[in-house]
């Protein structure tokens, strides 16, 4: 039993890593934030719809329940563009180190979705990642404070806005998202929410005249990077981490998926090395992002199991 733990623990490293990864390409494709998006949720649809036959799951669900899913594909949809985004505006690391804050955002918009009360130690460490914000900001905009007031805001600043957006958008589909998972097949809910994606953002590149030749005309490389996204950082992960999901506590996969922005910023640091590297003061502010959010994990379990 132990071998089999270390097993599927290992595996669930591996997808957390290729999470980690996805920021990575974010950076090596070419394209922008929307026709990437609008990509990489195309591909996957295709590739998750073709697995859905291969297992003989049923498509059928309600009306009600197909409508919201597409609606919530939206809300992943605008929470990668905000990512990719940010990513294209600032760097990696800085991305990673905001992106961090979605279990915070989590803890304000549970209590409302749930209707429970806030408990204080909740407030308390948001009031701490906002100081951990302030080093990751402070390490490559300094005087940003100053600076986010002039009508010129920094690639820093934009960055953090579309990583905080990105961020809370995150937290509002995992709240949604988790309510779906109890009743429907996650397969399914993931076919539907990323085919609303597509639709959503379709309909918004037809009125808008964004669907051009050009649209479609991208690079060999461009394109490999692309299948790699959907393929094995989209349909692969998600899938394999349901299956992970049958043999490892949700506490325990909750914890493991706070190391992404620590592989994501490792290998953006390794691959794009001094585009990548950041002040030691950013380094202090991921760190005290990444140890609030295990604590407030740790605390949270305990409290549960009492």
């Amino acid at each position: 039993m132990p071998d089999v733990n270390f097993k599927h623990n290992l595996h669930l490293h591996l997808i957390v890593f290729i999470w980690g990864f996805t920021a990575v390409l974010g950076k090596l494709i070419s394209l922008d934030a929307l026709p990437l998006v609008w990509w990489r949720m195309s591909l996957a649809v295709l590739l998750i719809f073709g697995y859905i036959l291969y297992k003989k799951t049923s498509f059928k669900l309600t009306k009600k329940d197909i409508s919201l899913l597409l609606i919530s594909g939206l809300i992943i949809a605008l929470h990668w563009i905000t990512f990719f985004k940010a990513i294209k505006v600032s760097n990696i690391s800085i991305t990673l180190a905001c992106l961090s804050t979605g279990a915070f955002f989590t803890s304000i918009l549970e209590p409302i979705f749930y209707k429970r009360k806030m408990v204080w130690y909740e407030i308390l460490f948001g009031l701490i990642v906002l100081i951990g914000l302030y080093f990751v900001i402070e390490s490559s905009e300094p005087n940003f404070i100053q600076t986010s007031l002039n009508s010129n805001m920094s690639g820093t600043m934009q960055g953090v806005l579309l990583a905080l957006t990105s961020a809370f958008l995150s937290a509002s589909f995992s709240i949604i998202n988790g309510k779906f998972a109890q009743r429907i097949d996650a397969t399914i809910v993931s076919f539907y929410e990323l085919f609303g994606g597509v639709l959503f953002l379709s309909v918004f590149l037809l009125f808008s005249g964004q669907f051009t030749t050009e649209f479609f005309m991208i690079t060999a490389s461009d394109l490999m990077w692309l299948f790699v996204l959907a393929s094995v950082c989209t349909a692969y992960a998600f899938i394999a981490s349901v299956s992970v999901m049958k043999f490892i506590s949700p506490y325990t996969v909750m914890l493991t998926i706070n190391l992404e922005p620590v592989y994501g910023i490792a290998l953006a640091v390794l691959i794009f090395e001094k585009k990548e590297q950041m002040g030691f003061s950013f380094y202090i502010g991921a760190a005290i992002i990444l140890i609030t959010v295990i604590l407030n994990g740790l605390i949270r379990n305990k409290k549960k199991n009492n």
